[in-house]
């Protein structure tokens, strides 16, 4: 029997730092990370290029001190170091798995990560490489989506992926709303115009002038990653109309 061919060749996957928590209040649940980095091993022995992208909600959120009078740019860049740290950690796991992997950071931490440079990102992906792409772009006022969406540009990916609770964009959060009705696809346009706040507008904004798809998808199914990248419709894409 023979296998499928992938449809998507490179690909760059976001995760929310959420994600990592597994039921935790906070931090990495070393068995939910461990898992992430098997679903990304087995696309990439199956001949994905992969890019990651990882929030750092899980250690640190900005709003909440912000709101309570921290400086929104410290609040940031605090943010942004949390997602080294979590690169850190992923990397981590994947080595622990037998794969090569490299965190390229937006800020200089030059002990820990690379710095980022485009085409030695690419010059990695090209040598069988993970690459955790870190601190969001290294300016505040943009989120981790946008950075996904900005890294996923660059690097020349054929899909941008997040990796969500859900599976999928829905009309309303289907935790509040049972009935809600999931999406199979969406134009970009759609997204905007109906405000769903799955990812930032900046970022749908920069896949849309670029028209690179979207597709969001419910991480916890088992082999996910490794069946969108074979081309099955699993979650929303987003496209052009």
């Amino acid at each position: 029997m023979s296998v499928p061919a992938l449809k998507y060749k490179r690909v760059l996957l976001k995760l929310s730092g959420e994600a990592l928590m597994g039921r935790g209040d906070y931090g990495i649940d070393p068995d939910v990370l461990t898992w992430l980095a098997k679903e990304v091993i087995d696309a990439q022995k199956a001949g994905a290029q992969i890019g990651l992208v990882i929030g750092g909600g899980n250690i640190f959120r900005g709003a909440g001190l912000q709101s309570k009078g921290m400086d929104r740019v410290t609040g940031d860049h605090m943010g942004m170091l949390a997602t080294v740290i979590n690169a850190l950690a992923m990397q981590d796991a994947l080595e622990r798995l037998g794969a090569y992997a490299r965190t390229m950071s937006a800020l200089k931490i030059n002990e820990v990560a690379e710095d980022y440079i485009r085409r030695r990102a690419i010059r990695h992906l090209e040598k069988g490489r993970i690459v955790i792409l870190a601190a969001g772009i290294g300016n505040p006022f943009f989120t981790t989506d946008s950075a996904a969406a900005l890294r996923a540009i660059e690097i020349g990916a054929d899909l941008l992926l997040k990796a969500t609770k859900v599976d999928g964009i829905y009309e309303a959060d289907p935790k509040k709303v049972p009935e809600a009705r999931r999406f199979d696809s969406l134009s970009y346009d759609e997204v905007l115009t109906r405000n769903l706040q799955v990812m930032d507008t900046t970022a749908f904004a920069l896949c849309r002038d670029q028209n690179l798809p979207i597709r969001i998808y419910g991480m916890m199914q088992q082999g996910a990653l490794m069946r969108i990248l074979r081309g099955e419709p699993l979650g929303t894409l987003v496209h052009a109309a």
